[in-house]
Order: structure tokens, then C-alpha cells, then sequence
């Protein structure tokens, strides 16, 4: 298959190699440093059950729009950050409605995939999430990643039944674990969804405070309650909003969460490197739903503004 990474971060570029190495075709869309050494050098992805140096195909936004089609692949795997996607797609939105090609996002966040149906469908638009992976740049052209990097996708925001897009699913689910990474198609994607979501608004934005890991966060004595706490008040949002989320949800994500390894957040790595949180597509957009649903959201606001006021 021909694969375009929108996005070449730590999580783009390690299911990238996972699919190169297989043998599938695969472009980077990067830019600056890392986008010169991806073509200069190559890419090279550390983790502790794969390694991978080899030459890329790498370009820049200006390259793809000119020189490629969307109709040149066969799925495109979103990887941006959250809060980059609607300026992208402001972007690209002609390009993209020139092709039926599908889009699957490995986003952060329950707002992403709403924007992408927007632009070309719900038909075209995949829901994914990737769990219990860590993927960080650490040098241009060098990502290290942990964990057992599993991706769970489905037809957003839900399957309606058997149809193209179900059975194009069920082929890539066959080309993803051929290619080492352990997948699972859903029929509930919007569930899976802000399930993740209610991880992502424990140990994220509290990383970024403490300085702490995952698996810190859930084994600390005061900190533990805090996390619980937040994936509390997110299942509270998710219900709110009509999903069937409740109590077990938030137990089996703090059990997954607790049984992490030691993951250091995307969020932690970005305030270390200066750049950008992911905090208004996580946090954020949960207070600006509740305030919409008339809910209040104690924890996750105490957690966003002191997280606000650091940065």
C-alpha cells in the first residue's frame, strides 16, 4: 500500500518505519531540520523490539501540494498535533477533495475527526487512536519510541454496517499487524475515543506539572487520586454528551493506566523542548464542553490553569 505520514513526529515516523520495513510505500511530510536530515540522512527509529536506518521519502507542504495527488496513496495517516489540524486543512482542503483517499487520525482529542469529516466525509474519515506507545524526536531524523504501540480504528463515529470503508478497514487491520504493529478494528470508535481521552486528561497535563511519568503518576500515594479524578470528570463530559461512558470505563482506563509502563507524556516532552501543548485539545475542549453542558470540571480546571499559568 502507499501511505502518506501527515505529520512526521515521534508517533508518524515510528508507524512509518513499521510500515516501510514491511515493504510498503511511504512518504514523510516534515519540516526544518528534521525534514532536511530525513532527506540528507534518512530516518532512524530506536525502540526496544525494533530498530530501523534507512533512506526516506520526505518533503515539505509546498512539495506535496505541487507534486503530489491526493489519489497517489492509499491512506493518509494523520499525526499532528491537535491543535494544527484545522489550519491544515485549511490548507490542503482543495487537495484533498480532488481524490477519495481515506484519512486516519492518530490524534490526541475527540475534535479531530469531526474537522476531517467536515473537509471530506464521514466516508473518508477513520478514527484511530494509539495507545500505550511513547514516541519522541529526540534529534532531526532520530525518534525513540516504547511500548507496544497498538492502534485501534474504526469508522467514525461509528460502523453502520458492511460498506467500502468497513472493508478497506479490515485490510489495513491485516497490513498493520503484518507489519508489526498490533491493531484492533472497533465498530465504536467515538467510545474508544474519549476512553483514551480520559488518559490522556489524567496523566498529561499533570506530567507536564510534576515532571513525572505515567507510571510515577499512578503508583504516587496523592497523585493516584488526582489521575482518577480526572478520568472521573472526563467520563462525566463524555455521558453528558450522550456517549455510554460511565464508572467502568473510568476503572478498566485507571487498571490500563496503572499498568503502564513508565511512559514519559508527549505533553512533558514538548514543555522540555519549548514548544506548543496539546492542552486545548485535551483539557480545553473538555472545560469548554462542560460549561456547555452546564457541568463543573474541578480537577481538570485546577490542572489547566496552573498549567497555564507555567507556561
Amino acid at each position: 500500500m502507499r501511505f502518506l505520514i501527515l505529520g512526521a513526529g515521534g508517533i508518524g515516523c515510528y508507524y512509518g518505519a513499521r510500515l516501510q520495513q514491511a515493504g510498503h510505500e511511504v512518504v514523510y511530510l516534515a519540516r526544518g531540520e528534521h525534514l532536511q536530515a530525513l532527506q540528507n540522512q534518512g530516518l532512524q527509529v530506536d525502540h526496544e523490539a525494533f530498530q530501523f536506518q534507512e533512506p526516506v521519502t520526505a518533503v515539505d507542504e509546498s512539495t506535496l501540494l505541487n507534486g503530489y495527488q491526493v489519489g497517489d496513496f492509499d491512506l493518509l495517516l494523520v499525526c499532528f498535533k491537535s491543535q494544527a489540524t484545522a489550519d491544515w486543512l485549511k490548507l490542503f482542503q482543495d487537495w484533498l477533495k480532488a481524490g477519495s483517499t481515506p484519512l486516519l487520525s492518530l490524534q490526541n482529542g475527540v475534535d479531530n475527526e469531526p474537522l476531517l469529516a467536515e473537509v471530506v466525509g464521514q466516508a473518508r474519515t477513520l478514527g484511530g487512536i494509539a495507545l500505550r506507545i511513547g514516541g519522541h524526536l529526540e534529534a532531526p531524523g532520530v525518534i525513540t519510541a516504547s511500548g507496544p504501540a497498538q492502534v485501534v480504528m474504526g469508522c467514525w463515529p461509528e460502523d453502520q454496517g458492511k460498506s467500502p470503508t468497513s472493508a478497506f478497514i479490515a485490510e489495513l487491520d491485516k497490513v498493520f499487524q503484518q507489519a508489526g504493529i498490533p491493531s484492533r478494528v472497533t465498530d465504536r470508535i467515538a467510545v474508544e475515543l474519549w476512553r483514551k481521552l480520559m488518559i490522556n486528561n489524567a496523566v498529561n497535563p499533570l506530567s507536564a506539572l510534576t515532571h513525572l511519568d505515567t507510571q510515577s503518576l499512578s503508583r504516587h500515594p496523592h497523585y493516584a487520586q488526582v489521575v482518577y479524578a480526572l478520568m472521573q470528570e472526563t467520563a462525566a463530559v463524555a455521558a453528558g454528551e450522550g456517549l455510554p461512558i460511565g464508572e467502568q470505563d473510568v476503572e478498566e482506563m485507571y487498571e490500563l493506566i496503572c499498568n503502564f509502563d513508565g511512559i514519559k507524556t508527549s505533553m512533558l516532552v514538548d514543555l522540555e523542548k519549548g514548544r506548543p501543548l496539546e492542552l486545548d485539545g485535551i483539557s480545553g475542549s473538555l472545560l469548554q464542553r462542560a460549561k456547555r453542558l452546564g457541568l463543573k470540571l474541578p480537577v481538570t480546571s485546577l490542572v489547566y490553569a496552573l498549567l497555564t499559568q507555567e507556561s
